[in-house]
């Protein structure tokens, strides 16, 4: 399937992954580190669009990853010019899931799921998902 015919998925966003010259390891190729940089670009501007950063910290609640899978199914080059896609695909009282694809024109070239939940800034303890991100999730 390619990009344009992709079906619109719960929270879904995108955003063009620039590669610069220090993504680029000994063999030319963008390193592995910088797909989990992109990841955190993604779902900050999940957070962005749906509940501001800066407004879960005022409220004491801290994002947590608690998993992250990634399968890289062509390398990417200086130059390439990525387009990602981050979605939640599962949300639970308390965890939530992402799915994220990155494509190089209409090829897809890595999937990656991670897993997460908040956590109470104070106490350290697990969180129930904010509700204006439920609220989201669900469409009230």
């Amino acid at each position: 399937m390619s990009l344009s015919q992709t079906m619109t998925k719960t929270l879904e966003i995108e955003l063009a992954l620039p590669i610069q010259t220090y993504d680029i390891d000994f063999a030319g190729i963008v390193s592995n580190i910088v797909y989990i940089r992109w990841l955190e670009d993604l779902r900050l501007k999940i957070l962005e669009t749906y509940l501001p950063l800066d407004k879960l910290l005022r409220q004491g609640y801290c994002p947590i990853i608690t998993s992250t899978q990634i399968e890289y199914k062509q390398s990417l080059r200086l130059g390439d010019r990525p387009i990602a896609r981050m979605w939640m695909s599962k949300l639970s009282r308390v965890r939530c899931t992402l799915q994220a694809e990155i494509y190089l024109e209409e090829r897809l070239v890595v999937t990656a799921t991670q897993t997460g939940f908040f956590k109470d800034l104070n106490t350290m303890r697990p969180l129930a998902v904010p509700e204006p991100l439920r609220n989201a999730y669900t469409g009230n």
